[in-house]
């Protein structure tokens, strides 16, 4: 039978979740990664909006910090020496099986998430019915692009398919431009 918690211990259990889903996946992650891995894809912290005031709070605390610049959507997310420590002191507190259902889920999942942080695209409509379609390239720990490219697609559909072949392709079009461009001989 599950033990129910206090409102207090549970905001204290969902704080260590995340310092240990950060922990878990060796790399800083982005707002929106946290919020997909805790609180989307799993119900390790059931309210979405908790789980990112969560975050913040954490920052507050020192125990994570930021990289990057919020107002563009790539600030990334890391534990400080304070985090690792508390959460050395406290990761027990989290069930096991908890502890077990992260880390496999992490390992399963790695990759996408890594991907997902580094591959990204967004489009916005324009007044004439198209839409503007911004595909970046980030490289991990920098927080502004290395490659941005902007594409007007016809529609909301051809915009979303660019998006989605954007991110199973984005590698091998980088590449591609890249040798195009620059010249290594």
């Amino acid at each position: 039978m599950d033990k129910i918690l206090s409102d207090k211990e549970q905001i204290v259990l969902d704080k260590l979740i995340i310092l240990f889903v950060i922990d878990k996946m060796e790399i800083p992650l982005t707002e929106d990664s946290i919020l997909d891995i805790c609180s989307v894809k799993n119900i390790w912290i059931e309210n979405y909006m908790d789980c990112k005031a969560i975050i913040h709070d954490l920052v507050d605390s020192n125990l994570l910090y930021s990289i990057g610049d919020v107002s563009v959507g790539n600030e990334l997310f890391s534990l400080t020496y304070e985090g690792r420590e508390c959460l050395s002191h406290l990761y027990r507190r989290i069930p096991l099986s908890t502890r077990e259902e992260i880390s496999a889920y992490l390992q399963a999942n790695r990759l996408n998430v890594k991907s997902s942080q580094e591959y990204s695209a967004t489009y916005s409509k324009n007044e004439d019915g198209s839409y503007n379609v911004e595909l970046k390239i980030f490289e991990p720990l920098v927080t502004h692009p290395m490659f941005v490219l902007n594409i007007k697609a016809p529609s909301r559909q051809s915009a979303n398919e660019a998006i989605h072949k954007w991110k199973l392709n984005a590698p091998s079009i980088y590449e591609y431009i890249y040798d195009k461009l620059i010249n290594i001989d």
